[in-house]
């Protein structure tokens, strides 16, 4: 019986190799979902204010101006979530949304500016709810 007790592990062994186990999985999967260098999320492509879709000029438009705006969850704090814009300070991006023709609700267009609210940074298009972003410039480039 000593014998077997002093080949396994024990319950205090087996925890620790479990944990183990979990911490370099955890620090795996941290790696692999961590925000973007610094460098890569600036190479986002880019977008003219004139080649924005109307309703997206107009958007554009009231932010700099600070509104009114149509919806009441335009302004709120954009999360970032997706880790596709260049990393900031929670609060630091705002989401406002950009009118979609023939939807019922607010679409999958919007625009994200981080910043001052009616003087920001940068500002960025998604005509596809956050799967993508381009950058928000006065003249294509």
């Amino acid at each position: 019986m000593l014998k077997a007790v002093a080949k396994s592990p024990g319950r205090s062994g087996m925890a620790w190799f479990l944990g183990l186990a979990l911490l370099v999985g955890a620090a795996g999967g941290a790696e692999a979902r961590g925000p973007l260098p610094q460098q890569q999320a600036t190479q986002l492509e880019t977008i003219a204010v004139a080649e924005l879709p109307p309703q997206g000029r107009t958007t554009y438009a009231l932010i700099r101006q600070g509104g009114p705006f149509p919806f009441d969850t335009d302004g709120v704090v954009f999360g970032n979530r997706e880790r596709i814009l260049p990393r900031q300070p929670r609060g630091y991006y705002r989401e406002y949304t950009v009118r979609t023709p023939g939807s019922r609700d607010r679409g999958a267009r919007r625009i994200v500016c981080g910043g001052a609210p009616t003087v920001p940074d940068a500002c960025y298009y998604s005509g596809d709810h956050y799967a993508s972003f381009r950058q928000i410039v006065a003249a294509g480039r």
